[in-house]
């Protein structure tokens, strides 16, 4: 009866204190020490034929750099990876409800997973531990910057959108051995990426895909998970300092089209806004990759415009030249020198000339000269030589009145020639300035 009753004690006695357990128990339990390399050396499979499924998910923390000009994209991602270890497992109910420990990541095999764009080595921290359940899952995350190579294309810089690729893949495991697989579909990743987003800058994120592919090479296939980032641009910081600069530059160019040509200041105006536009060019320069596929929009726009302004600059020219052609010709130094030699005759001559260019500006001078002729038939000798120098004198003002007028009405003709160009070149450059800014924005805009 006594011993019942001290079994019947112990009982109730065991019951009633807790198990105290610890994680160096569950340690001790599957010998995961630093001396143990069974669970690091090899891939951990009971069985070489069975293959290890990798779950993979990446999420974009942030946008840190886009570089056109050498065509690199630089994110800030968050990675997981979730495979199993056929070597590891315990009962939860042994240990107290321990479902899982914190390791070191030395102890334990871990995947070879690389990004095949990847260009510059991470010098981010690392983590240092993964965690392990007790059925051998082990999951391990990690923050990684991520210097990738990208290939853009820039045809309708600065309203274009990218889309980066990170292929991850295995370098040593073929797909009979490693298998990668996506832990969360498209829209699940996208939709976390765009909830811890921190920082964007110049590049809106749009979207994040996720696709599965092989790689083959020398009869051998490794399995490869496709993580492609789609990017857009915000182009408002372009667009105010260089699309509307070049537009303003070429509405000026416009304008000057009502500066009076018998001046220099068009042309110089003209030359000044030439040089503006390529200060542009050359900042352009320097944004835009050395190659591309197709050429940027941006480009012909520059160039279209740089094109049309020199024309309107060559224009200008001409008028000019057409406008001035007379006003320093020798004809005119020939005809004031003779205006300054008539000033020195004789008061009797200078009345004369004058008179006769009078009626010869009205009347045509060669309907005068047969009645002279006649007059002089029926004078005497000595009057009839005076009027035969007169009538000299009269012939030669008859040419220089001539030439006079004939360069006169030419000047006309020029000036007449000069401003209907310039009327005809307004018209089809403001033409080709609106039909070429239509186009241009309209293709930017598809």
């Amino acid at each position: 009866m006594t011993g019942a009753a001290f079994l019947l004690l112990l009982t109730l006695t065991d019951s009633g204190f807790c198990k105290v357990c610890s994680y160096q128990d569950v340690l001790d339990y599957l010998n995961l020490t630093a001396d143990n390399s069974m669970f690091r050396l090899t891939r951990p499979v009971r069985d070489h034929t069975h293959i290890t499924v990798v779950k993979l998910d990446i999420i974009v923390y942030a946008i840190l750099a886009v570089v056109e000009k050498t065509q690199t994209f630089v994110p800030f991602i968050w990675t997981s990876v979730q495979w199993n270890n056929e070597f590891i497992s315990w009962d939860p109910a042994q240990f107290c409800g321990i479902t899982h420990i914190s390791v070191p990541k030395d102890l334990l095999w871990t995947p070879d997973l690389f990004i095949y764009e990847m260009i510059e080595k991470d010098d981010s921290p690392r983590y240092l531990n993964v965690m392990v359940n007790f059925d051998g899952t082990i999951i391990a995350g990690d923050d990684i910057r991520v210097v990738t190579t990208c290939k853009m294309d820039v045809h309708k810089f600065p309203f274009d959108t990218q889309e980066c690729s990170l292929s991850i893949g295995s370098s040593v495991y073929c797909e009979k051995e490693m298998r990668i697989l996506p832990s969360s579909n498209s829209s699940r990743v996208t939709q976390f990426s765009q909830q811890i987003m921190k920082t964007q800058g110049e590049w809106e994120f749009l979207h994040l895909s996720v696709n599965n592919s092989l790689i083959t090479y020398e009869n051998r296939s490794w399995d490869m998970l496709i993580y492609t980032v789609t990017i857009k641009r915000r182009p408002l910081l372009h667009v105010i300092n260089f699309l509307l600069p070049i537009l303003f530059f070429l509405s000026l160019d416009l304008a000057s089209f009502f500066i009076s040509d018998h001046r220099g200041e068009k042309l110089g105006f003209k030359v000044t806004v030439l040089l503006a536009i390529s200060v542009l060019l050359v900042i352009l320069n320097d944004i835009l990759p050395a190659m591309s596929n197709r050429t940027p929009l941006i480009a012909t726009y520059c160039i279209v415009i740089f094109a049309l302004m020199l024309l309107s600059l060559l224009e200008t020219i001409l008028v000019t030249y057409l406008i001035e052609k007379d006003e320093f010709s020798p004809q005119e130094n020939q005809e004031s020198k003779q205006k300054n030699t008539n000033c020195d005759k004789e008061d009797e001559e200078q009345t004369i000339c004058k008179s006769i260019c009078r009626v010869a500006e009205k009347e045509r001078q060669h309907e005068i000269l047969p009645v002279l002729e006649e007059v002089n038939s029926t004078l005497p000798s000595g009057e009839s030589h005076v009027l035969l120098l007169i009538l000299d004198e009269l012939k030669k003002l008859q040419k220089t009145v001539y030439v006079h007028l004939g360069n006169r009405e030419e000047k006309v003709k020029m000036v007449s020639w000069a401003k209907r160009i310039n009327r005809s070149f307004f018209i089809c450059y403001t033409v080709t300035v609106f039909l070429f800014l239509y186009l241009i924005f309209r293709e930017w805009k598809s």
